[in-house]
């Protein structure tokens, strides 16, 4: 076996997530980039090793094959190992993984992970169509609906077959919505944020059954960075955050890909569900969140709607989920989530996340999925960071 090494987390950066028509991959790129290594108090001449993760350029704004190098250059990120990441919703995660990686094998001491993404277009059916490539192309139907991501088509048809298997209703899809519109009014780079009613989400605009607008998560830009050391190089910025596990699975048939995921982070850590403090999870449909907190083993199948109607997920809560505001609230640059998550992981970790604060959180999960076929996300990671 070769000698694992420990991973920390030394610094986090990210901008505001919204609808940005003004601002360039390269502005945002930077601006996430610079905070976390301001946050970690190291300069771009110590970076040793870079993944950079974007989804969609290629299709918005046809930057693509070297995106990062095009991205980082100019920030002095040159004439190290800079590797490009594509892996659909969880490309962000996954660079985070390798970056990981990279410092667990002694491959290098000092990580880079950014994740950048740029999804407005004048035309919405461009940033649709975008986002649409995250399926097999191959069994896309001729005709695509003009108003909305095919991926949420796909989200409804798993929400319907949810319903029926655990007996959730629109009502508690609607209740998920409320829980982290009102998490993202106390996240300042949230793109949304607000006090909801079930009532308000249900009247929002259908967009495809059980779903209204409010339901879905919305077209993003933004960008969020993370600094990953070696214990050596570890300071005491706060509480130090450790990664205490990094798991990247792809679909397979044994299990939801999540759940494999999970099933080996948890594995990895030592630790279980029962010791989680707070969680981000990938709720790019308000449905899914409730589906994870039974494949993360937050509750037992089934439970998933009484965990909502409980309580239990919102701030105050025994495990709060989306302090952020999640992908409802926060938003969903789709290439920058992944980080964005854990971003929101290490504040609530060094206790700097200001007034959606988990009182004593020292043990945070995030999960971050993409892609989608065959009923399931085609790939999940999950992190556990650990505050020491």
């Amino acid at each position: 076996m070769p000698d694992v090494k420990d991973a920390y987390v030394a610094g986090v950066g990210m901008t505001l997530f919204a609808k940005q028509p003004e601002r360039t991959l390269k502005d945002l790129a930077a601006e996430a980039v610079t905070a976390a290594l301001q946050d970690a108090g190291l300069e771009a001449r110590q970076i040793q090793a870079c993944y950079f993760a974007n989804a969609v350029a290629g299709s918005i704004t046809g930057q693509e094959m070297v995106a990062g190098q095009v991205m980082l250059r100019p920030l002095g990120l040159e004439g190290i190992p800079l590797v490009n990441v594509e892996n659909a919703c969880a490309s962000a995660s996954t660079a985070f993984h390798l970056a990981c990686q990279a410092v667990t094998s002694g491959y290098c001491d000092v990580a880079l992970a950014v994740g950048a993404e740029k999804m407005t277009h004048p035309d919405k059916r461009r940033s649709f169509a975008a986002i649409g490539g995250s399926v097999d192309v191959e069994r896309i139907p001729a005709q695509l609906p003009s108003d909305r991501s095919f991926l949420m088509d796909m989200y409804a048809q798993a929400a319907l077959d949810y319903m029926e298997r655990s007996g959730a209703t629109v009502e508690d899809f609607a209740a998920v919505v409320v829980k982290n519109q009102r998490h993202g009014m106390l996240n300042p780079l949230a793109q949304y944020g607000s006090e909801l009613t079930v009532e308000d989400v249900l009247a929002s605009r259908p967009i495809v059954h059980p779903f209204t607008l409010l339901m879905c998560s919305p077209i993003s830009d933004g960008a969020a960075a993370a600094v990953v050391v070696s214990r050596r190089l570890a300071s005491g910025n706060g509480r130090r955050v450790r990664v205490a596990a990094s798991a990247l699975r792809s679909a397979g048939a044994s299990a939801r890909v999540s759940e494999l995921a999970a099933r080996a982070a948890y594995e990895t850590a030592g630790l279980g569900p029962e010791s989680l403090d707070c969680a981000e999870l990938h709720e790019a449909a308000a449905s899914a969140e409730l589906a994870l907190y039974e494949q993360l083993g937050f509750a037992e199948p089934g439970e998933g709607p009484a965990l909502i109607r409980s309580g239990t997920t919102r701030l105050g809560g025994k495990l709060p989920v989306n302090t952020s505001g999640g992908l409802l609230a926060r938003g969903h640059p789709i290439g920058a989530t992944g980080l964005a998550q854990i971003y929101e992981a290490v504040l609530q970790l060094r206790g700097r996340a200001e007034r959606r604060q988990v009182e004593g959180a020292r043990v945070a999960l995030t999960q971050n999925a993409g892609g989608w076929g065959d009923g399931d996300n085609l790939v999940a990671t999950v992190h556990i960071l650990v505050a020491e």
